[in-house]
C-alpha cells in the first residue's frame, strides 16, 4: 500500500506501516503515562484499553473535551486524513499514531493527583452484606463530570464531626460510587455515619483522596493484599482491570479473623472463575481465640509463600498500619524494591 496515496497524508513512512500490527508507544505529559496504539484505532480507543481516563462524550470530535496537542511524532487526523503538525492542536477520537508520539493533555491525571472536590451525593441503597458490614451506594450530581482513579478514597462529612474516610469499591466507570463500610454500636463513628446514611437522603463527601493507586494498566504481574474490608480497595482495583486488557497474573490474598468475615468471598471466588489471570487465595485466622492482629504473621508467611518474582510484581496493601508495614517490611526483606509497594498506610500513617 501507497499511503501518500490512499490515505492524502503529507508525508511517507521511512518504512511500511502494518495498520493492524505496528504498535506505536504514546506518552501523555504532564502525567507522565503511557500506552500502545496500533495505526487502525484512535488513540481514545487505545488510551481506554490500557486503562487511562481520557475525557470524553461525543467521540467524534465535537465535544472536544479529549483535546491535545501534538509534542512529537506523526499522527493522522482521520476527519480530513491530514498530518497532524507538532504543536498542532488534535482530538484523541479522531487521531491515528503512525509513529511513536508525545502528546500534552492537562484533562488526564497522574495517580493521586486529581484535587478533592466536595459533593452533596444522594443515599440509593444502604444494605448489610454481612454480620457487621454494610454496602452503601451513592450517587453523585454531574458524575462524568468526576474523574478518580482506581484504589482512591473519600471522605463521608457529617456535621459536627471528623470527616470518616472509606475505600471506594467500584470502578471508575461505574455510574454509582460503592462503599463498605464495617459497623457495630461498638464503633461509634462508623455506626453514626451508617445510621446517618439509612436515615437521610443525601450527604456531603470528599473525593477522590489516596496516591496508592492505578491511573494505568500496569506493565508487571500484581500482588494485592487485604486484610478485613480493605477487599473494598481490592475491588476496586480488579473491577477497573477487568476492564482494561490487562492479562498478566494477579494474585489476591485476603486475610480475615474467622470465616465469617469474609463478607464477599464468593465475589472474589467469581472472580477466578471469570478471569485467567486472577488467583484468590483467602487466609483465615487459625482459631476463634485468634485476635488477627500484632504482626499479621499468617497472612505474611502466605504471601512470601506465593513464588512471585519480587524483581518483577506491584504490591497493592491495604488494611491496618501494623499489617502493612509487617507485609512491606517481609517483602522488601525478600527483594522487593519498595518503590514497588502501594498502600495508602505510606501516606495517612507515615513512620516517625
Amino acid at each position: 500500500m501507497t499511503f501518500g496515496t490512499a490515505w492524502g497524508l503529507k508525508f511517507r513512512p521511512t518504512a511500511p506501516i502494518d495498520m493492524a500490527t505496528d504498535v506505536f508507544r504514546v506518552l501523555l505529559s504532564p502525567a507522565a503515562l503511557s500506552f500502545t496504539a496500533t495505526a487502525d484505532e484512535t488513540l481514545l480507543s487505545a488510551a481506554g484499553r490500557a486503562g487511562i481516563a481520557v475525557p470524553a462524550a461525543c467521540r467524534n470530535g465535537v465535544c472536544e473535551l479529549c483535546e491535545a496537542r501534538l509534542a512529537s511524532g506523526d499522527a493522522l487526523n482521520t476527519r480530513n486524513q491530514h498530518t497532524i503538525p507538532v504543536t498542532g492542536r488534535l482530538m484523541m477520537c479522531r487521531t491515528h499514531a503512525f509513529s511513536d508520539l508525545e502528546l500534552e493533555i492537562n484533562a488526564v491525571m497522574a495517580a493521586g493527583d486529581n484535587q478533592p472536590r466536595k459533593f452533596l451525593a444522594k443515599v440509593v441503597d444502604v444494605r448489610s452484606i454481612s454480620h457487621d458490614v454494610y454496602c452503601v451506594e451513592l450517587q453523585l450530581p454531574r458524575r462524568r463530570e468526576l474523574s478518580f482513579h482506581a484504589g482512591q478514597y473519600l471522605s463521608v462529612n457529617l456535621p459536627g464531626t471528623d470527616p470518616c474516610y472509606f475505600s471506594i469499591a467500584s470502578s471508575p466507570s461505574d455510574e454509582l460510587i460503592e462503599l463498605h463500610i464495617q459497623a457495630t454500636p461498638e464503633w461509634v463513628s462508623a455506626q453514626k455515619v451508617i445510621d446517618a446514611l439509612t436515615s437521610g437522603g443525601e450527604v456531603t463527601v470528599e473525593l477522590p483522596h489516596g496516591r496508592a493507586c492505578l491511573a494505568s494498566a500496569p506493565e508487571k504481574p500484581l500482588l494485592l493484599v487485604a486484610a478485613g474490608t480493605g477487599f473494598a480497595q481490592m475491588k476496586s482495583l480488579v473491577d477497573y482491570l477487568r476492564e482494561t486488557s490487562y492479562n498478566k497474573p494477579v494474585k489476591f490474598y485476603w486475610g480475615v479473623r474467622r470465616h465469617e468475615d469474609m463478607y464477599l468471598r464468593s465475589l472474589a471466588q467469581k472472580w477466578q472463575e471469570e478471569w485467567p489471570p486472577f488467583t484468590f487465595l483467602p487466609v483465615v485466622g487459625d482459631d476463634e481465640d485468634n485476635e488477627w492482629s500484632g504482626h499479621h504473621d499468617q497472612l505474611v508467611r502466605a504471601v512470601l509463600a506465593s513464588g512471585m518474582n519480587w524483581n518483577n510484581v506491584e504490591v497493592h496493601a491495604s488494611g491496618s498500619p501494623t499489617m502493612v508495614y509487617t507485609l512491606m517490611d517481609a517483602l522488601v526483606e525478600a527483594g522487593l524494591p519498595q518503590a514497588a509497594f502501594f498502600s495508602d498506610v505510606l501516606e495517612y500513617a507515615p513512620r516517625g
